[in-house]
């Protein structure tokens, strides 16, 4: 084994993670959204456990002001004037930049694909190494609002189905959840910001925001005023179409062709709905204020409609804040001695986003099949299925390692990252056994594989976790893991 060199440290120079039995870190979550923008700075205290840290409590430290973003036009998010409001939160919250251990910066919504995002991520440019960074599409941001809202963690506690409904500026993102996990989501071009308007003055309007417009006999266009009927009835129209979605029914084609995301495939019953997002604060009565949209009408025709579906109604752990995310939390891991590094080159690695698919090792044949679909769904829950960038796949292998075990798994993973792989990628597969180095040798030896192998072993790897995996240790052969888990607030609960 060996102990790693330096591989995390603290913003304390004379501290190390791997020294400490208790550490605290200062973490800092940002969401970059299409409509909002905001900062949640946090405490977490963790305690080792064998060879990983877990969090023992979690405590927020300051809340920022609430930002609507700034844009310069249509495609341009204003970043001079998100940078100064991001500096201005840190001082609000009593930090310095170099006070902060670890982060996440989300960007969400339409912000995705604005012309600028990897200007807003240069934002951080100094923290590169202690932040996780993600583009939230539509999959992975529906994903995200479930475990931040604890729709997920209550289908876990109840053993019921928890559907969660993340209404923002410019989508709804819906996910179904069940014994704590997501099983399917959707998204659909319903939000308060798709018109904005200033003192009653039309500022902009969005695609959507024009065909519901349009729908309500309603004639929008830049610099006039909005006429309060109309507003309202584009709200209605709005509560209509994402209904169709909430009642797990086949939609109209109407509402299909404002779908993001295939349509929901799950037919049974839902036993409770949460809503989150930035309309959640009216429709729960927090009453935020006048964002000088279409929000608290929509809202209220939300609650209209919601009695009608028969499902019981719970309040979110968060609401506006459930996609951001807390904190990146580091854990520090050595990785087994059976592991497979092909060439040796291939590492160092940093923040490669991990999926964990969900198929069995119990029967005695694997499925190669079952193998790719269940990587491919994991990919498209994290919206990873462009291959622009490489995965982790994280698993938990059960059974004897026979040839035809071997070759059906690692066929079913080469099939499922296709894509992936085929930009050149390095394969990197985490097990959270003694498996690593018989598979890397498959991978090379039986299927004469191209690609740069990191196949380790003696890690385990969640969802929502990324890892860089260090240098070969020369006196052991293994390598050391830093392991950044993004934390929701229901995590530590």
């Amino acid at each position: 084994m060996g102990t790693p060199s330096r591989p995390g440290s603290f913003t304390n120079s004379s501290r190390h993670i791997v020294d400490e039995d208790e550490i605290k870190l200062t973490s800092v979550g940002v969401d970059i959204g299409s409509s909002t923008s905001h900062l949640v700075f946090s405490r977490l205290e963790m305690k080792q456990e064998g060879t990983r840290y877990v969090v023992v409590r979690r405590a927020i430290l300051n809340e920022s002001e609430i930002l609507l973003t700034p844009y310069l036009d249509d495609l341009t998010i204003d970043v001079q004037t998100l940078g100064k409001f991001i500096n201005r939160q840190y001082g609000r919250a009593g930090l310095k930049r170099e006070d902060v251990d670890t982060g996440a910066l989300i960007l969400t919504g339409v912000a995705v694909r604005r012309r600028n995002a990897r200007a807003i991520a240069e934002l951080f440019a100094a923290e590169a190494g202690r932040f996780v960074a993600v583009s939230a599409g539509d999959s992975l941001e529906s994903t995200m609002a479930a475990h931040g809202s604890g729709a997920a963690a209550e289908s876990a506690r109840s053993g019921g189905v928890c559907m969660n409904v993340d209404i923002g500026g410019g989508t709804s993102k819906i996910a179904i959840c069940a014994k704590g996990r997501v099983q399917e989501v959707t998204a659909i071009d319903v939000g308060a910001r798709l018109v904005a308007f200033d003192n009653g003055v039309v500022s902009r309007v969005e695609e959507a925001g024009r065909f519901f417009a349009a729908a309500a006999g309603l004639d929008l266009a830049l610099g006039k005023s909005i006429d309060p009927s109309g507003a309202a009835a584009m709200a209605s129209l709005m509560a209509d179409k994402l209904f169709e979605v909430l009642n797990v029914k086949p939609p109209s084609e109407e509402a299909k062709r404002l779908l993001r995301l295939p349509p929901l495939s799950y037919r049974g019953p839902i036993d409770a709905i949460t809503f989150s997002g930035g309309v959640s604060e009216f429709i729960y009565g927090q009453n935020p204020g006048d964002f000088g949209d279409l929000g608290p009408l929509l809202a209220s025709e939300v609650k209209k409609r919601v009695a009608g579906l028969g499902i019981r109604l719970l309040e979110p752990v968060a609401k506006i804040r459930a996609t951001v995310i807390g904190a990146s939390q580091y854990t520090i891991q050595v990785s087994g001695s059976t592991i497979f590094v092909e060439p040796v080159t291939a590492v160092p690695v940093r923040n490669v986003p991990v999926v964990v698919p969900e198929f069995s090792f119990q029967a005695d044949a694997i499925d190669q099949q079952a193998v790719k679909k269940a990587i491919e769904a994991a990919l498209a829950r994290l919206d990873l299925v462009d291959g622009k960038r490489p995965v982790a796949v994280g698993f938990h292998w059960e059974g004897s390692a026979t040839f035809a075990r071997l070759d059906a798994f690692c066929s079913g993973v080469r099939d499922g990252l296709d894509k992936i792989l085929a930009k050149g990628h390095p394969l990197t597969l985490v097990s959270d056994g003694d498996i690593g180095g018989i598979i890397g040798l498959h991978f090379k030896e039986e299927m004469s594989f191209s690609n740069p192998v990191i196949s380790i072993d003696g890690i385990a790897l969640n969802e929502f976790d990324y890892v860089d995996i260090g240098a070969l240790i020369p006196s052991s052969g293994a390598v050391p893991v830093v392991v950044k888990s993004l934390i929701f607030p229901t995590a530590a609960q």
